[in-house]
């Protein structure tokens, strides 16, 4: 991951915004010591941004696609409608231990509905339309995801996508490998579907912001 911004910058922007909560920070240490791939993690910076967008929303559905140690979940629920529901999707059943410690935590438990398994399969059986969709699972299969969701987003809803530039290398005419071509793909596929408003903005490894028309 390529930092964006001069450090010294960074560390100004994020001393003069939103605090991470005690909650988070101990579900940032704890994934950090017990969790291969940490980095996957959303991050303190992120989450903020998350949660904020959430409270603005006010979501009453939610689907997250790729709940790792359950992070994003949690800054998400934050913002969520007294009534509101987060569908949250990860293929790695060995994670649902440390999700459920912080989720029940949270007091956000009874919110959050578990999927365990691919979520190309999983999606379609969820009969409902979201206010908010967040995608932060396997990259390869981003244009896929969104093929699924697209039409389940209401009018107004929002759709976040993580990682989109993934460390700068969809720039690079050079790399080919396949996780860059399908990023580009969907960022390409976004940016060309007159059903939503994008907009790409620069934060950790790039985050998309897309609103359904």
């Amino acid at each position: 991951m390529i930092d964006f911004i001069d450090k010294d910058l960074l560390n100004y922007v994020e001393s003069n915004s939103q605090n991470e909560p005690q909650l988070l920070k101990e579900l940032n240490r704890e994934t950090h010591l017990k969790v291969l791939n940490p980095r996957m993690l959303s991050g303190s910076y992120q989450g903020r941004l998350l949660s904020l967008l959430s409270k603005i929303i006010s979501p009453k559905s939610v689907l997250e696609i790729g709940t790792y140690t359950g992070y994003s979940a949690l800054c998400i629920a934050e913002g969520l409608d007294k009534n509101g529901i987060i569908d949250t999707i990860d293929i790695n059943e060995e994670l649902q231990e440390i999700q459920n410690k912080y989720f029940k935590k949270s007091g956000f438990e009874k919110q959050i509905y578990q999927h365990v398994g691919n979520a190309l399969d999983i999606i379609p059986k969820i009969d409902k339309c979201f206010d908010l969709v967040f995608l932060d699972a396997d990259k390869e299969n981003y244009p896929e995801y969104y093929d699924l969701v697209i039409d389940k987003i209401v009018s107004g809803g929002i759709l976040i996508a993580d990682n989109v530039l993934w460390s700068g290398k969809v720039i690079d005419k050079k790399d080919s490998d396949l996780t860059t071509i399908k990023l580009i793909e969907f960022n390409n596929l976004v940016q060309n579907d007159k059903r939503v408003e994008t907009m790409i903005l620069p934060i950790r490894d790039g985050l998309s912001i897309c609103r359904k028309n």
